[in-house]
């Protein structure tokens, strides 16, 4: 089904630079306070709770209309579990890659164990819809355990040296976790990826782009879908 536009009503200012703020905001690793500073220098008076807002009401619905890869067998699962500290305690962020590093889908957890394994497998196999053709994971026994359970016959390779792709797709998010002074609950954390996974999957090209012009092309193709996401063509 067609989703309806994406609704401004009861804003005063105006959808493109609504848009254009919770843009700033889930694209570069900017502070709500940064971001205020900025539409400042550009007379722009909005309060940093106010952005608050705008990326919480916002954002997960941009990331929703966002365009997403295809699924496809031929696929390659990389999948890897780093450690957040909210309020003093330890989750982790289990977070699965496909070869090009597109993030396939993320989950905050508070066991690194093989249920915790295996609900992220039942979550990329839901929302995939197929299989990939291989697995790579680090040396966590738990993913082999999950994996014999809901896809025995996938293939599955472990190697932490193999795993450097979905390792490094961490790295954005601990950077937004500096600027934010860390994350106030699991759940904050789990909406805020909603949208910054599927905004930094836009604009970030596919590691075979690589030429300058490719990188130019990709990215005016990347803003275009976003004014056209956000209702702002006109």
């Amino acid at each position: 089904m067609t989703r309806s536009p994406v609704s401004y009503k009861r804003h005063r200012f105006p959808p493109a630079l609504i848009a254009h703020t919770v843009w700033l905001y889930y694209r570069f690793p900017l502070s709500l306070r940064l971001v205020e500073e900025m539409l400042l220098e550009r007379g722009i008076v909005v309060s940093y709770e106010t952005i608050r807002c705008w990326a919480k009401k916002f954002g997960p619905d941009y990331a929703h209309r966002l365009r997403r890869k295809q699924p496809s067998s031929s696929d390659i699962w990389r999948l890897d579990e780093v450690v957040i500290t909210i309020a003093g305690r330890k989750h982790w962020l289990w977070r699965a890659v496909d070869q090009e590093g597109y993030v396939l889908d993320e989950i905050v957890q508070n066991r690194r164990n093989t249920k915790a394994a295996k609900r992220l497998l039942v979550r990329l196999l839901k929302k995939q819809g197929v299989a990939p053709k291989r697995m790579i994971t680090d040396k966590l026994r738990s993913y082999a355990a999950a994996k014999r359970q809901i896809m025995p016959t996938l293939e599955h390779r472990s190697h932490k040296g193999l795993n450097n792709r979905a390792e490094n797709s961490h790295l954005p998010l601990r950077k937004r976790e500096r600027v934010m002074q860390t994350f106030r609950s699991s759940g904050s954390l789990q909406r805020f990826l909603s949208a910054f996974s599927a905004v930094r999957n836009l604009f970030v090209p596919p590691r075979t782009k690589r030429t300058a012009l490719a990188l130019h092309l990709h990215r005016m193709s990347a803003l275009a879908h976003w004014k056209s996401v956000t209702a702002i063509t006109a």
